[in-house]
C-alpha cells in the first residue's frame, strides 16, 4: 500500500465506522419535520397534501402539485416525514387520513410494513467496519506487512552511521589518554586483521568502556570508528527491552545479522547494565524474563563471532558491579578499558577543543579554569564553555571573557546568583561573620587547598561561599589534611558564636559534612589509634545490638568506641578553631565588614586586610595560603 494512503487509511476507518454508528443509533430514516400535529392535520384538510405513504412508525408526506402554496410557517417543503407509532397513528389520523382521501383532498395513501433490509444492512456494516479495522490495526501488522509488521518489530533499532560519514576522531578525545592507548590494538585489527591472525592471535570481540557518566565513553567508542573508518551501529540497552517477551533477543539477532554483513564494523551497546544485569533466582515476572532472555542472545551471538567476521563490540557502563558474570568471560567483555574523570592536564586539553567553536577573549586562560574544576567531567566542561558564551551573548559581548567563564564555572557547580534575594541586614551580618571565619581559617591552615574568594552573595541554596583552588587533584587523603578540611568547615560556627553571641542553623551543612569525613576517617580509613587499621565501614559493623537483642559482627563497645573518636576529631578540630577566632578576632571582624560593603573578596584582598591589620596592631602577619586564581567551593 502506498504511504500516502496508507498514513491516512486508519483514520478514515474510524471515522466511518463512527459515522454508521452514529446513523445505526439515531436511526437513519427517524428525521422528523418540526410541525405539531395540528398543523399535519390543518395541512391535509386544506388539500395541500398530495400523498401520504405511511412505513410502519414512519410517515412521508409529499405537498400538493403546482399552483399550492407549499411554504410552511416561513419554510418551503417538498416532503416531509413524520415519525409516531402505529398506535397513536391508528387512534388519532387514520380516520382523518381516510376521510380526506375520500374527499379528494388526499389523492394517495398506501400504507407497507417496514423493510427489515436497511437494519441489516446497517449491522453487517458495522460490524464489517469493526473486523476492517481490527485487521488492519493488529492482524495487518503482525502479519508483516509494512513497516509495522512483526518482521519491524523485531528490527533492531540501531543508529547506522556509515562508513566514510563518522567525524569523531582522537583529536576529538581528551583526557583520557591511556584509555586511547589501550584501544589502538583495535583500530589496527579493524584496519589490517591479517596481521593479527598471521601470529594466530585472536583479538577480543568485547570492549567494556567502564567510567562515571559523561566522561566521553560514547565519544570515544565513536572515535573508534572513526579511526578505523568502519560502520557504526549504536544501540541503548533499554532499545531491546519491550513489553512481549522474545522481542529483545530478536533485535540482538538482527542486530548482530546486520553487522555481519556491514563486517568489518563496530557495534556499540551504550547503557548496557540495562540488559545485562546480573541473573537472579528463577521468577515468573516477564519483565525479568524479557531482560534475561536478552541477556542470553547477547551471550550466544559474542560466543558465536569468529575471528574471520570483524565484528567488534563496545559496550558501556557506569555500574560495572552489576553486569552479569558470563558477559564478563573470556570470549566475550573480555577487555575492560576504564575511562576516569580527567586531571588538570586532561581538562586542560578538553577545554580547548570545546573552546574551537567559542570565540574567547585573551584574558582567557584555560589552565587556570582546568585547576579550578577538579572532579569535572567532559560533558561538564563542555556545559561550562557553553554557559559562558551565553552569558556573554546576554552581555552583548563580542567574545567570551575570563569574568563569565568564572561566572559560568559557579553557575554550573552551586547555582546561579540569587541578587534579587533580599536579605535582612542582620542576616547579612550574620552571612559575613560565618564567611569571614571560613576564609580566615583557610588562609591561616597551610594543608587546606588555598584560598581564592569569599562571597555573601546568595547562590542556589547557600547565603554565601568560600571557595579554594587546590594546587593539584588530590589522588589520596592524608590525615593532616583530612583534619584540616574539618577545622575549616567548623569555623563558621565559631566565629557566629564569638562575635554574635550564639549558633544558627546556616552551618548544618558545614557539620553534617565534617561529621561524614570524622566518621570516614574512624570507620574506614583507619585514622583512629584506639581501632586502629580495622574497616568498620559496612553498615552492620556501626550498629552494635540489632532490635532482636542479637549481636552484629562488632560488638556495642566497639560502637561506642566509634562515636567516642568520632566526637574526639570534631571537638579536636573545634578547639583549633577557637583559637584561630580569638587570635585573629581583628582580622576576622574586618573581613566580615568589608563582606557587608563589597560583597565579594579576592584572595590578594582578604590577605591585604591580614597583613595590614597585623601592622596596625603590632604583632607579625602570618604566611598566608592564597590564590590568585579562580577556586572551588567550601
Amino acid at each position: 500500500m502506498p504511504g500516502g494512503f496508507g498514513r491516512f487509511l486508519t483514520p478514515f476507518l474510524l471515522f466511518v465506522l463512527g459515522l454508521l454508528a452514529i446513523l445505526y443509533l439515531t436511526g437513519i430514516n427517524s428525521t422528523t419535520v418540526d410541525l405539531d400535529t395540528s398543523k399535519f392535520l390543518e395541512l391535509l384538510n386544506a388539500g395541500k397534501i398530495e400523498s401520504i405513504v405511511r412505513t410502519g412508525s414512519d410517515i412521508e408526506c409529499t405537498m400538493g402539485g403546482k399552483g399550492v402554496d407549499q411554504t410552511v410557517d416561513g419554510r418551503k417543503y417538498t416532503k416531509f416525514r413524520l415519525h409516531m407509532s402505529e398506535e397513536e397513528w391508528a387512534q388519532n389520523y387514520s380516520n382523518e387520513v381516510k376521510k380526506a382521501y375520500e374527499e379528494g383532498h388526499l389523492k394517495s395513501y398506501t400504507s407497507a410494513e417496514p423493510s427489515k433490509w436497511p437494519e441489516i444492512i446497517m449491522q453487517i456494516a458495522i460490524f464489517g467496519g469493526a473486523i476492517l479495522l481490527i485487521w488492519f490495526l493488529f492482524f495487518r501488522r503482525l502479519s508483516g506487512s509494512g513497516a509495522g509488521g512483526i518482521a519491524w518489530f523485531g528490527k533492531a533499532k540501531a543508529q547506522l552511521i556509515p562508513k566514510g560519514q563518522i567525524k569523531n576522531t582522537f583529536d576529538d578525545v581528551a583526557g583520557i589518554d591511556e584509555a586511547k592507548e589501550e584501544v589502538q590494538e583495535i583500530i589496527s585489527f579493524l584496519k589490517c586483521p591479517d596481521k593479527f591472525k598471521s601470529l594466530g592471535g585472536r583479538i577480543p570481540h568485547g570492549v567494556l568502556l567502564i567510567g562515571p557518566p559523561g566522561t566521553g565513553k560514547t565519544l570515544l567508542a565513536k572515535a573508534i570508528a572513526g579511526e578505523a573508518d568502519v560502520p557504526f551501529y549504536a544501540i541503548s540497552g533499554s532499545d531491546f527491552v519491550e513489553l512481549f517477551v522474545g522481542v529483545g533477543a530478536s533485535r540482538v539477532r538482527d542486530l548482530f545479522g546486520q553487522a555481519k554483513a556491514s563486517a568489518p564494523c563496530i557495534i556499540f551497546l551504550d547503557e548496557i547494565d540495562a540488559v545485562g544485569r546480573r541473573r537472579g533466582p528463577a521468577t515468573s515476572s516477564g519483565g525479568v524474563e524479557e531482560r534475561e532472555q536478552t541477556l542470553n542472545a547477547i551471550l550466544v551471538e559474542m560466543q558465536g563471532l569468529s575471528s574471520n567476521e570483524n565484528v567488534i563490540v563496545i559496550a558501556a557502563t557506569n555500574r560495572p558491579d552489576m553486569l552479569d558474570p558470563a558477559l564478563l568471560r573470556p570470549g566475550r567483555f573480555d577487555r575492560r578499558v576504564f575511562v576516569d574523570l580527567p586531571d588538570v592536564k586532561g581538562r586542560e586539553a578538553i577545554l580547548k577543543i570545546h573552546a574551537r567553536v567559542i570565540t574567547m577573549a585573551p584574558d582567557v586562560d584555560l589552565m587556570v579554569i582546568a585547576r579550578s574544576t577538579p572532579t569535572f567531567s567532559g560533558a561538564e566542561l563542555e556545559s561550562l564553555l557553553n554557559e559562558a558564551a551565553l552569558i556573554a551573548v546576554r552581555k552583548d559581548k563580542k567574545a567570551v571573557e575570563m569574568s563569565d567563564v568564572e561566572e559560568a564555572r559557579d553557575k554550573v557547580r552551586f547555582g546561579r546568583e540569587l541578587k534579587s534575594r533580599q536579605m535582612s541586614e542582620e542576616d547579612r551580618k550574620r552571612t559575613a561573620f560565618h564567611e569571614a571565619g571560613h576564609a580566615l581559617v583557610t588562609a591561616l591552615s597551610p594543608e587546606a587547598d588555598p584560598l581564592h574568594k569569599v562571597s555573601i552573595i546568595p547562590r542556589g541554596r547557600s547565603l554565601g561561599s568560600t571557595l579554594m583552588l587546590p594546587t593539584k587533584d588530590e589522588l589520596q587523603l592524608t590525615s593532616g589534611k583530612a583534619q584540616a578540611i574539618i577545622t575549616t568547615l567548623l569555623a563558621g560556627r565559631a566565629t557566629e558564636k564569638r562575635f554574635l553571641g550564639d549558633w544558627s542553623t546556616g552551618a548544618s551543612n558545614d557539620i553534617e559534612r565534617a561529621t561524614e569525613l570524622a566518621r570516614r576517617m574512624v570507620t574506614e580509613w583507619g585514622m583512629s589509634e584506639r581501632l586502629g587499621p580495622v574497616n568498620y565501614s559496612k553498615e552492620e559493623y556501626v550498629l552494635g545490638l540489632d532490635e532482636g537483642g542479637a549481636t552484629n559482627r562488632v560488638s556495642a563497645k566497639t560502637a561506642e568506641i566509634i562515636d567516642e573518636e568520632i566526637t574526639r576529631i570534631i571537638r579536636e578540630a573545634e578547639h583549633r578553631v577557637n583559637e584561630f577566632v580569638v587570635a585573629y578576632a581583628t582580622v576576622i571582624e574586618r573581613i566580615a565588614i568589608e563582606l557587608c560593603e563589597k560583597e565579594t573578596l579576592t584572595a590578594e584582598e582578604v590577605a591585604h586586610i591580614v597583613r595590614d591589620t597585623a601592622a596596625k596592631n603590632g604583632f607579625s602577619a602570618p604566611a598566608v595560603n592564597i590564590s590568585g586564581q579562580p577556586g572551588e567551593a567550601d
